[in-house]
């Protein structure tokens, strides 16, 4: 695994992304799902919620979250108005337990803070939905050294205009910057900003899946 001190010290900014990177995207989805799931119990007795929770969560991991409520709505004749109230706890759901940061990122973000280096967030998505996030993370006294950006208030992912933002608003260069991500979306944004890229794999373990 690659460790803080074989990073280039020349460098003083890390870029992070959110999902699959600081945490498991996984642990958010499935508590919605469980959420969810008994939200329908209540109101309508069937099916039960432990039944429905492990339905979403297979329909998650096999064919992604789009496909959650619409495979949930065929198999169990779920009614079309809670579909607003799926989208609703997508975005706002208050978790019953907080989401963790990989062990090893903790370890390297408290590495880069006592090293004086600077952290950024640059995330895509909802911004509502990513900030419900952000602030049911563990941080462990960490989320105070982020400045964050939402890539809703400049343009997504691989489109570089939140880079630029970065590196006008703290005076940094391109060199001085790491991008840390998981997805080929990531890559191509680290490559097109001219900007190192290291993939959260070779910092968690190549032989684990961020995303479960």
């Amino acid at each position: 695994m690659l460790q803080y001190n074989q990073i280039d010290p020349r460098k003083k900014g890390f870029i992070f992304e959110l999902d699959n990177v600081l945490f498991p995207e996984r642990d958010y989805q499935l508590q919605v799902y469980y959420l969810f799931a008994h939200i329908i119990e209540y109101l309508e007795t069937t099916p039960a919620g432990s039944e429905l929770t492990e339905f979403m969560k297979q329909v998650y991991v096999h064919h992604g979250p789009q496909q959650v409520f619409d495979r949930a709505k065929e198999a169990f004749g779920l009614d079309e108005k809670y579909r607003q109230n799926f989208e609703q706890l997508e975005l706002t759901a208050r978790l019953p337990l907080k989401l963790l940061l990989f062990q090893e990122i903790l370890a390297l973000l408290q590495e880069i803070v006592v090293d004086r280096k600077q952290l950024f967030l640059v995330t895509d998505g909802n911004r509502t939905r990513q900030l419900n996030k952000i602030r049911q993370v563990e941080w462990n006294g960490i989320e105070k050294y982020f400045t964050m950006y939402f890539t809703e208030e400049s343009a997504p992912k691989p489109d570089t205009a939140s880079l630029e933002i970065i590196l006008k608003e703290h005076n940094l260069l391109r060199r001085d910057l790491v991008i840390i991500g998981a997805s080929e979306t990531d890559q191509l944004y680290a490559a097109a900003g001219g900007v190192d890229y290291v993939d959260v794999r070779d910092l968690i373990g190549s032989g684990r899946d961020p995303g479960m």
